[in-house]
């Protein structure tokens, strides 16, 4: 078969599209042939030599995939070979075919298109572990979100309807028309405004009882400053560096925490575990029609290249995909 490969860590001219060995299915596998795979952040990182695979992963980009099963391993009895399926990977979505382990399989939602939902398992499973899960965000809230024209970001807003809050986001103002449209109630110009101030603005005062943060260090102080008193930060993405301060006095006073999460590195029954949550609360939401995947455009995988560029420059709205 053919992947892209990374043969030496650089800019998006490192990706190559070369002849590497079929995947076998082992115990607990299903293989897929990939429709689609979507670009992420962590590909980006990866593919500049900062983010290798965890061990046993393929060495290929790729957190998500959508496609058919063609082959199914030993102690696998909820997939068979035929079924339209989309998948979270530890890497190798962008390739023609790629194993999974078979917790982290999930149906394709009814009604939607098999190359439109590998859109859906890298957001639905980080945001919902970390916004429900850890976070636990119910009705009634507040829900701040960063990046909110990012795949995570769209999903997020419509995640937080859903569940009753009141999504207010940091964007682009060239964004902020479209987000209203997915269900943000306040849109912030994180270049011209100060989201601390304007989150006290649209609160009277109160800050955010959730953020879903994926800057990091460069976000951390204010963060905390925007937290409502019972207020969860939860860190998922460090585009804004690793190291910052922390100001212990204010967390107390407000009786609030942070959190930090990664979800490509844990093992696979926690995967698993996320996987099944999503499907019983997620997948219904998608299949109503309450939540959909938000997709920029589609490119040829053998393009992804340029969809590396695209991404890297932020114009995007949603996911980029890379479609077979």
């Amino acid at each position: 078969m053919r992947a892209m490969t990374i043969p030496e860590p650089g800019g998006p001219e490192a990706l190559v599209w070369a002849e590497v060995p079929d995947p076998e299915p082992g115990p607990g596998e299903v293989i897929v042939d990939v429709r689609a795979s979507a670009v992420n952040r962590a590909d980006l990182l990866q593919r500049q030599g900062h983010y290798p695979p965890p061990p046993g992963a393929p060495a290929y980009p790729g957190l998500e995939c959508s496609g058919v099963v063609v082959a199914v391993g030993p102690e696998v009895t909820a997939w068979a070979v035929g079924q339209e399926v989309c998948a979270l990977l530890a890497g190798g979505g962008y390739a023609e075919r790629v194993a999974v382990p078979a917790g982290q399989v999930l149906p394709v939602p009814a009604g939607l298109a098999v190359v439109d939902a590998a859109a859906l398992p890298e957001v639905a499973c980080t945001v919902w572990s970390n916004v429900v899960r850890v976070a636990g965000l119910t009705k009634g809230e507040t829900l701040l979100v960063h990046g909110g024209g990012s795949g995570i970001g769209t999903f997020a807003i419509q995640l937080g309807v859903a569940l009753g809050a009141t999504v207010v986001v940091t964007a682009r103002a060239a964004k902020h028309a479209r987000l209203r449209e997915l269900g943000a109630a306040h849109t912030i110009d994180y270049r011209e405004q100060d989201f601390v101030e304007e989150l006290r603005r649209i609160t009277g005062g109160r800050g955010a009882d959730v953020i879903l943060d994926i800057m990091g260090a460069a976000y951390l102080p204010r963060n905390v400053a925007a937290l409502a008193v019972g207020g969860r930060l939860v860190v998922i993405g460090m585009q804004g560096g690793r190291k910052g301060e922390l100001d212990l006095g204010v967390l107390l006073a407000k009786r609030a925490s942070v959190h930090a999460t990664a979800l490509r590195s844990r093992p696979l029954a926690e995967k698993a575990e996320i996987v099944r949550g999503v499907r019983e609360q997620v997948w219904p939401l998608v299949e109503a029609g309450t939540i959909r995947p938000i997709v920029d455009r589609r490119v040829p995988m053998t393009e992804a290249a340029e969809a590396h560029r695209l991404v890297e420059t932020s114009d995007h709205l949603g996911k980029v995909l890379l479609v077979r």
